[in-house]
């Protein structure tokens, strides 16, 4: 997979989301969207993440845009995660990973000298034309979700 550049067309993808529901990159045509890929539901970066986009939800939603967290998780966990939280965003399962492979995102990681597989904290700006407007490699939380809607708004 080469990894994605701003000007692609984002990938395609059908994902079971969250309370039953489909999410997919044809249906969210026509408004900007946040695609922000995380770890796991229910961590302390992934869960501080979800509540700061879930916050700022109505300020993207003024300009239009929508946001889907995607993760490995299953959607009876993103369910969970979601009421445990009060998350406001729409997540979206990945179990295959395919969508995390298709986004460049599921990469080899490190932790404590052990190597794995797993999500890089990424997220994707898309805009109304499906193309990929902004890209945030290895996402540092604090401040992020900010930096996110000032993107949107300078779409």
């Amino acid at each position: 997979m080469s990894e994605l550049t701003i000007g692609d067309t984002a990938p395609e993808f059908e994902l079971e989301g969250d309370g039953g529901t489909k999410i997919s990159m044809a249906a969210l045509k026509g408004s900007p969207v946040v695609i922000y890929f995380y770890p796991k539901d229910d961590t302390p970066g992934c869960t501080k993440e979800a509540i700061a986009f879930s916050g700022l939800e109505p300020e993207f939603a003024k300009l239009g845009a929508k946001i889907i967290g995607i993760s490995p998780d299953t959607a009876a966990k993103h369910d969970k995660f979601k009421a445990k939280h009060n998350l406001t965003v729409r997540l979206a399962a990945d179990p295959e990973k395919a969508v995390c492979e298709a986004f460049g995102v599921w990469v080899e990681k490190s932790m404590y000298g052990r190597k794995y597989m797993g999500v890089e904290r990424s997220t994707f700006l898309v805009d109304a034309e499906g193309k990929i407007a902004r890209i945030w490699p290895k996402v540092k939380v604090a401040g992020h979700a900010e930096a996110v809607l000032d993107a949107v708004k300078a779409l």
